[in-house]
């Protein structure tokens, strides 16, 4: 046990622990791990070969990625409330000034422009968009409920319609539909009635439906994953590598798959992890994330400020949508949709992105005592 005396007289850093949620800290710190020593090794020398690197040029910056991952989550979980907001704010100010700055300078990828490259690397503005957003949002519905004369609603509705037409202009469909999944989640519980929510939802199948007909990379991705015989050539790997590991997996760096996935180090690592660990990895990965997310939840059952509940619900179903999404694809249960999975998958944007939204995660459910209304 400890006592608020104790909190008190101790470092900074020793507050943060006493009253972060050390469980959920825990289980991103494991998903972390096995990214780190298990799935990066595993995973990313086949592809630095195929591009004439450095074996272990992916995993080295895989390692980078992860260390400032980890000094993120901590530094910003150190932070309260008040400053979780005001950092949102300026992340997502800056990351929306640079999704305009990518469609004039950002580099075309796979007829895309999402990046925005310089020396040594690349930045993806949208991902840092994507965690702020949802503080943000989760600001503005929790100010109109607590001053029914402030519009938080409609200057909610007017920023998610500005962030959605800057990923649209891109394109970035996956993308768009994670934010607004995540957006209207939280706009129903900020209390949307539901005939808004059916009108929302038809609307979001409209919107679909336009994005088939109108963008062929789209209609593509969907004709493939409902016509059998159409499978992609990564799907298809993908199910052979997990066909190859069987319960237990063929062994540590004893995978074949993945010397022919392209992105075996990216969105498709939980194939490898299939193959090379097998079922029982898998199930450990899978646990560990539903473990993240439903621990953060169970944190909110005592919490009565609006804007904790709101921001944090977004940003652990979020963190969950992404990972139901990569896993998803790799076992072919939905269209192909370049997604990382979170903490696995080599990537630096995404890395710090989800680091960000789970430092705040940290810092808004961390005890707080004195607080009105708090544990």
């Amino acid at each position: 046990m400890f006592s608020l005396n104790r909190i008190k007289a101790t470092h900074p850093l020793g507050r943060w622990w006493w009253t972060v949620d050390r469980p959920m800290f825990s289980g991103i710190l494991l998903l972390m791990l096995i990214g780190a020593a298990i799935l990066a090794p595993a995973a990313s020398p086949a592809v630095a070969e195929r591009l004439n690197l450095d074996s272990y040029h992916f995993v080295y910056r895989q390692l980078f990625f992860l260390s400032g991952a980890l000094a993120i989550i901590v530094g910003v979980s150190l932070l309260n409330p008040l400053n979780v907001r005001r950092l949102a704010i300026l992340v997502m100010a800056v990351g929306m000034l640079l999704m305009v700055a990518v469609l004039f300078v950002g580099v075309e990828v796979k007829g895309a422009h999402r990046w925005i490259w310089f020396p040594g690397g690349s930045l993806q503005p949208s991902e840092f968009v994507k965690s702020s957003f949802a503080v943000v949002a989760a600001w503005l519905f929790a100010a109109q409920k607590k001053h029914p004369g402030f519009p938080g609603n409609r200057l909610a509705i007017g920023l998610w319609l500005l962030v959605v037409a800057l990923l649209v202009l891109q394109p970035d469909i996956g993308m768009t539909i994670t934010i607004s999944a995540v957006w209207g989640a939280q706009f129903f519980l900020a209390g949307l009635s539901l005939y808004w929510v059916a009108l929302l939802l038809v609307s979001g199948v409209s919107a679909l439906f336009m994005a088939y007909i109108f963008l062929p990379h789209v209609a593509a991705r969907i004709d493939r994953f409902m016509d059998p015989s159409e499978t992609s050539f990564q799907v298809e790997k993908s199910l052979e590598a997990f066909h190859n590991g069987g319960f237990m997996g063929v062994g540590p760096g004893d995978g074949v798959v993945k010397q022919h996935l392209p992105d075996a180090h990216t969105d498709f690592v939980f194939a490898v992890a299939g193959e090379e660990f097998g079922v029982v990895m898998c199930l450990v990965i899978i646990a560990l994330f539903a473990f993240v997310v439903l621990r953060g939840f169970l944190r909110m059952r005592e919490e009565r400020d609006v804007f904790i509940i709101l921001a944090v619900s977004g940003l652990l179903i979020q963190f969950g949508f992404q990972a139901v999404i990569n896993i998803g694809v790799a076992l072919n249960l939905l269209p192909t949709k370049g997604m990382t999975l979170p903490f696995l998958s080599y990537g630096g944007s995404s890395t710090f992105a989800l680091a960000l939204g789970m430092g705040m995660v940290l810092a808004l459910t961390r005890r707080r005592y004195g607080a009105k209304g708090t544990r």
